[in-house]
Formats: structure tokens, sequence, C-alpha cells
């Protein structure tokens, strides 16, 4: 059972807030002023706008403009919202833009052009979440603000998006996103165009390759400028993926000063800096670097039989404006990790449900140059990317003996601190080529090169045979035995292997008359490992039936690519070749008003060429896996005023896979028929601040069971074991869970403090996240945390 928190976090948050405001009622009260400078450009272009309207929250403010830039001098310190409107291109809305005294906030506005979609779209606001007119519904966006005060989210990226209408997460402790119905490993990520694989810290419990993901983002809260996350049929530019696409953007230094803002919470501590680079004029930085430690949270919510999470992560983006039309931007990422459980915290775990002592260091690290090249109204990027990622892992087993009594013997548990050890090496060079080119005013072509040569390494050992206490009949070398004889040839693993990937692409934009805009394009990949050449058409279609709704008709091809440590594992002449998806998507979307939005999306995909399992706790993979999904996702988003905001959505989703055993279709892991996702936020004044967040979702499928007693065939009480049956024909228990987050800001001199309470589950319900087996006891529990809290301090100046 989860221990119930207490009132210590609570009593820690409001003694912050409470000293904050004793601090601020002791500070002077003269009125300190800063500035904004802004920059409105196309977004396909990157061409400055020459006439744009600049609206603030505020009224009264005077504001500067010429060609592409707009400033505002001495501004009262606070927070702003700014909107920009220029004719033939979206409206566009920032909310929460801070300025701090005697600093100068400088603010990018990348506008869209309406004419790309049609000359008659009503004008849209893409405030907070909103689509773009020219993409699929499935396409929102978040702000730096938006992820940092997204209740719940904890300043994570991921788990800010994981509210969005076809997307879960592993229950509330893991930060990694499943898109309809398909894995956590499905989405294409793309980081200042560099395309990354491993984003989060903390994978759960296989300890090598856990389907769930990682439990936290490698990007500490307010590292990311802006997020695109298109949940389906995204463009030809992107590959080797098929669930979704995520675009990341890592924040630019300010031009013209430094400023340095950070967070002290519960887990530990980052620091951000951001402006001048002090060595070069032309040349800015932003430096992130985060320490986090679970030593004080795990105290605080009673939950020490977990062990010790490590982790941080430092990132380092100079950007430097060569001359007039070259920009040159240098990305660095460090992300290390380790998680040690011990005997100790076998002890420490009361029903004694978790037995195994995982001991592990990880680190994930990037290196990437990226181009831009203006060539009048065209643009040309040209990135190389090294990406490097090292796993270390031992794991280790408990084994509690019972007495005579059939009473646990809980002092001197037996362990072995290796049974299985791991050391893999992922690493890749990688070149992308993108070209954009405006033919005319509604028409824009689109095309790229890539390749990247990957080598991987690994070795795997189980250095004793071990025992499944969950198993399936089919997989018993014995089948009259009611457990499972793990050997060291099912799991043992040497191999070095390295091989190239290459692509071309190539979008096509352009309209049909003042209705229909198109949006076709073709991506022809090969993938070394598995010699193939592929070929994938995509096309998308956007008609305006009236000023304020729009149908969009989008269908395409998508490859994907195995997960290489996968390959990796595989007996020297196997390998795994790539998964096809076809994915058909129906939308609708309707602006009641400039602010009110409702979105219809219908999906369908079809799986073929499946990469599946055949032997449970094997390392062995096929291609054997085919399937279908279907589903339909309804949102309605609105801008309330200026002090509201909310969004509610609804998802129903089916996802069905057959593994080409014999045994049928069953619902896929991640399927998951409904769920529903509610937020709302409310700005009460300049200080305090309240959101919340509420979501539910079906439980994830999970075999049917029975128990047996006594295999061993002991004569003393001897352990249990559980044989599944049937494939995911059960469901875990309904996930429900109530977000909070609590601001309160105030000014202290050159120095902007909010101390924050964010927490989720805060009903303090257990999260399923999967079923499990305690073999002493002969009793099944569900592996999931219940309320997980954080409570702290970030501050700006």
């Amino acid at each position: 059972m989860i221990k119930s928190l207490g009132v210590a976090p609570f009593l820690f948050f409001f003694y912050l807030i409470f000293q904050s405001n004793e601090v601020y009622t002791q500070a002077s009260e003269i009125n300190k002023t800063g500035e904004i400078r802004g920059n409105v450009i196309d977004k396909f272009t990157s061409m400055p706008l020459n006439e744009f309207d600049v609206i603030f929250s505020n009224s009264n403010i005077i504001v500067q403009k010429e060609k592409g830039i707009f400033s505002v001098n001495k501004i009262p310190s606070g927070t702003y919202t700014i909107t920009i409107d220029s004719r033939g291109f979206e409206t566009k809305r920032i909310d929460d833009i801070v300025v701090l005294p005697s600093k100068i906030t400088e603010i990018n506005f990348e506008l869209i052009p309406v004419n790309l979609l049609s000359v008659d779209t009503v004008k849209i606001h893409a405030n907070r979440n909103h689509s773009f007119s020219n993409r699929n519904v499935s396409s929102f966006e978040f702000s730096r603000e938006e992820i940092s005060s997204n209740p719940g989210a904890q300043g994570d990226i991921f788990r800010a998006i994981g509210m969005l209408p076809g997307v879960t997460s592993s229950g509330g402790i893991y930060s990694a996103i499943a898109v309809r119905g398909q894995g956590v490993r499905d989405n294409v990520y793309i980081v200042d165009d560099i395309p990354l694989t491993e984003v989060g810290h903390l994978e759960g419990n296989s300890f090598f390759n856990d389907p769930n993901g990682g439990r936290f983002s490698i990007f500490a809260p307010r590292v990311i400028e802006n997020a695109h996350f298109q949940g389906g049929a995204f463009s030809s530019e992107y590959g080797r993926k098929s669930a979704s696409y995520l675009g990341l953007t890592i924040k630019e230094g300010n031009k013209y000063n430094g400023i340095f803002d950070g967070q002290i919470d519960l887990l530990g501590l980052n620091v951000n800096y951001d402006g001048p680079s002090g060595f070069n004029k032309r040349t800015t930085l932003f430096v992130s670097a985060r320490y986090q430690n679970f030593l004080p949270l795990v105290k605080v919510i009673g939950l020490e039989n977990l062990g010790l999470p490590i982790y941080g992560d430092l990132i380092v983006k100079s950007t430097t404006q060569l001359n007039a039309n070259n920009k040159l931007k240098i990305i660095g990422m460090i992300c290390p990790e380790s998680f040690v459980r011990t005997v100790e915290n076998v002890v420490a775990d009361k029903p004694l449900n978790l037995l195994y002592l995982p001991n592990f260091k990880r680190n994930k690290s990037t290196l990437g140059i990226n181009l831009l090249t203006q060539l009048g109204k065209n643009q040309m990027r040209n990135i190389a990317y090294f990406n490097r990622y090292t796993s270390d892992v031992k794991v280790g087993k408990a084994f509690p003996q019972i007495d005579s009594n059939g009473q646990v013997i809980r002092d001197n548990i037996p362990f072995i601190d290796q049974i299985q050890t791991q050391d893999y090496i992922e690493s890749k060079w990688g070149i992308r080529s993108l070209y954009f080119i405006n033919l005319t005013k509604n028409k824009r072509i689109h095309f790229g090169l890539e390749s990247e040569y990957i080598r991987l390494s690994n070795d795997r050992k189980m250095l004793f045979n071990d025992t499944n206490f969950i198993f399936r009949r089919d997989h018993l070398i014995d089948p009259t035995a009611n457990f499972q004889i793990v050997t060291k040839e099912q799991v043992n693993a040497s191999k070095k292997l390295a091989n190239y990937t290459a692509a071309a692409f190539v979008n096509y934009y352009f309209n049909l008359g003042s209705k229909l805009n198109i949006q076709s394009g073709i991506r022809i990949e090969s993938f070394g490992f598995s010699k193939q050449l592929t070929i994938s058409p995509r096309i998308s279609l956007n008609f305006s039936l009236t000023n304020s709704q729009q149908i969009t008709l989008a269908s395409g091809i998508y490859y994907q690519e195995p997960v290489y440590s996968d390959l990796a594992d595989l007996p020297e002449s196997e390998t795994l070749g790539l998964e096809k998806i076809i994915q058909t998507i129906v939308s609708y979307k309707l602006h009641l008003n400039p602010n009110l939005k409702f979105m219809a999306e219908f999906w369908y995909k079809d799986f073929d060429n499946i990469i599946v399992t055949p032997i449970a706790s094997s390392v062995l993979r096929n291609n054997n896996g085919f399937g279908w999904g279907r589903g339909i996702d309804l949102s309605l988003n609105q801008k309330l005023n200026k002090k509201w905001h909310g969004i509610i959505s609804y998802s129903y989703m089916d996802v069905k896979v057959n593994d080409g055993d014999g045994l049928g279709y069953y619902p896929f892991t991640f399927s998951q028929p409904h769920q529903f996702n509610s937020m709302l936020s409310h700005k009460l004044n300049k200080n305090w601040s309240f959101s919340g967040k509420f979501r539910f979702a079906t439980g994830r499928p999970m075999d049917n069971y029975i128990i047996h007693k006594n295999v061993l065939n002991s004569n003393v009480k001897d352990y249990y074991s559980m044989e599944l049956i049937g494939k995911n024909q059960g469901r875990l228990p309904n996930f429900t869970s109530i977000d909070l987050r609590v601001n309160y800001a105030v000014q202290v001199s050159k120095f902007r403090i909010i101390s924050f309470f964010d927490v989720v589950n805060v009903m303090n319900k257990q999260i399923a996240n999967n079923l499990n087996f305690n073999h002493v006891l002969g009793k099944p529990f569900y592996d999931g945390l219940a309320i997980f809290p954080t409570g702290g301090m970030k501050f700006e100046f």
C-alpha cells in the first residue's frame, strides 16, 4: 500500500509562500521597469513582416515598430500577454511573458500564412494548444510557459502532452507518451532539426528495454522554447517512426542581456542561463544544468522500498549570426542517470513484491551543428549531429525464505547481486540537408536528403539460469511444469554491427481555388540492416466549408525501424525488417469564435510486419505480427478570457494485433478504449494562479491467469506461480487522476520568485501500470505509484 503523505509537503509549500511574501512586503515599492523587444517573421520563409499590429493585454502601452521588429521601453516589470495580428497570417498570442526590472525581454513571433490554406479562411488565433489552420486537426503547440505551468506536468513536456486527445502515458509516473494505441518508441522526436530516440530518464520494469519508456524527460523545465505535436499523418520529411511527431526547439540566448532562472524543489535543482556569450558579440548562449536526487522525496512519501534514482542534464546551445543570411546553432547535451536498489530496499517492501536488485548507469549525449541560410524568400538548413547512448546494467535478485510455520523470514534475506548484465553502446553519425522554396504566393516546395551511420555494441549475459513464476504454457520446455526456466541460451547475446540509413523526401504545398489546399509528398528510404528500400507516398487535403469550418483528409504509408537494442540482441545470422503502417485520417474543425474551437478526428491504421516476441523472457524477435487500429478524437479548446483557459477532450481507440502464432487477435498493450481529459487554469491576480487537470482512461489490457500452489513440490510451504491464459483479454483497473498546481509569484528587487506546489494524483489512488505477481505469498499486485508531489521555488533575475 502507498503510505499517506501527511502534511509535510503542504507545510513546506506554504512556508515558502509566506517567506516569499514577507520578503516582498519588506522590499522597495518603487515601480521598476524593463523592456520588451520582439521579432515578427514568416514561419516558412524567416522573412520579417512589414505590417503587423501588436496588442498588449494591458492598455496604454506605447509600441515602437519597424520592419519585423517591435519594442516597448520602460514597461513596468511583471507578466504580459502579447498578440500579433498581420493581414494574411494567423494571429498569434503568447501568454505569461515575463519582464524583469532593468532587463530586456526578447520574444520571437513566427506567423503562419493563412493563404497557404485559403484566402477566405477565418482569422484564427493560435492560442494555448490551438492547432494550425494548414495542418491536421491533431496538431498542437505549447510555449515555454505553458509547459512550465501545466498542472501535474512538473515542467516536463511529455507530461504536458499527455493530456491531449489520443495521447496516453503509462500511468502518472511515466512521462513517455503512447499515441493512438501505438508504443512509446513509435514517435518521431526532432530537437532543433536533430533526430533523437532516447529522450527520457529512468526506464522502469525490464531495466533493459522497457515498453513503458522513461519516467522523466531529459529536458529540464523552461529549456524548451516551444513544442509542436502532431498525432498522426505527418509529412514525408519525417520517417523511421510512425505514430506521432514531436518537434522541440531549445531556447535561444537573449541578445541583449543575461537572464538567470531556475528551480529548487524536492527532487533537486536546475539553473538556466539565457544571454550573450561574452566572447563574441554575435553569439548568444543558453545553458541549462540540472541535478535530481530522489532521496528526499522517497522519504517524504514513504517509499524507501523503491530504491534510489539519480539523474542530471547539461544542455548548451549557442547561436551565432554569422552575417545577414547565415545563422549557426551548436547544441550539446549530456544526460547521465543511475538507479540502485539493494536488499535493504527489499526488506522495506512489507509485502515483498519487488525482489529484483537493479544497478545501472546510463548516459545520453548529443552534439549537433545547424546552419540556417537565407536565400531571399527561400531557406536552406544543413545539420550534422552525433548521438551516443551507453547503458551498463546489472540486475540481481532476492530470495526470501519461508519458515516451517509458513511465515516469511525477513532477516538476512539471501540474494544474488548479479544474475543478468548488459553493456550496450549505440552511436549515430548523421547529416540532414533541408530546402524550403516558395514558388509563388500559394505554392511551396520542401525537400531534403538525410543519411545516418549507426554502430551498435551489445554484450548481454545471464550468469545463472533463472526462474520465472509468471509463464505461458506454450513457452515451457517441459509443458507439465508450473514455472518457466529461463536459460542462458535464451538471453545471452554478444554482437557488434554497423550500417547506414539514407532517405530523400519532397513535399509540395499548393492551393486549388480559394477553398482547397493540397499537401502531397513522397519519401524514399534505405535501411541497411535489413537491406530494404521503401517508398512512402503521403497526401493531405484541407477543404474550407465556410469561413469557420474545415475538413481534412490525410493518408500515407509509414515505415518504422526496429528498436536498435532489439537488433543487437538477435543471433548473428538474424535481423529484423521494417514495420509497415498505413494511416488514414478524416478530421473536422469548427471555430465557434476566434478563441473557441471544436475538433473531431477519425483515424484508421493498418499494421503489417509488426515486430513481436515469440517466447517470453527471450531475446528473440520476428516480423510475424499484423493488425489494425481505429479511433476518434474529440476536443473543445477555449480561451475563456484574460484570466481563464481550458481544454476538454475525449478519445476512443481500438487496436488489435495478431502475432502470427495461431492464437488470433488481441488488444495491443496501449489500446485503452476510452480516455477523457480536462484542464482548467485561473489567474486570480498578479500573484496567485491555480490550475487543475482531470484524467481518465480505461485500464490497459492484461492477461487472464490462474495461480498454482507449491510449484516446486516442496515438503514445506513453497512458492506459487501465475500461468497466463490468452493474450490481453482482461483489463487493469481504470486510470483516474486529478493533478493540481498552485503558483504564488512576487517581484523582489530584480528577482522574480514563484513558490509552487505541483502534485500528480492528489487523490492518492494507486495507478496500475502492469499486472505482476508475488510468488512468495501467491498474490497478484499492480506495479505503479499513487500520489507524486513536488514543491519548491522558481526564480528569475
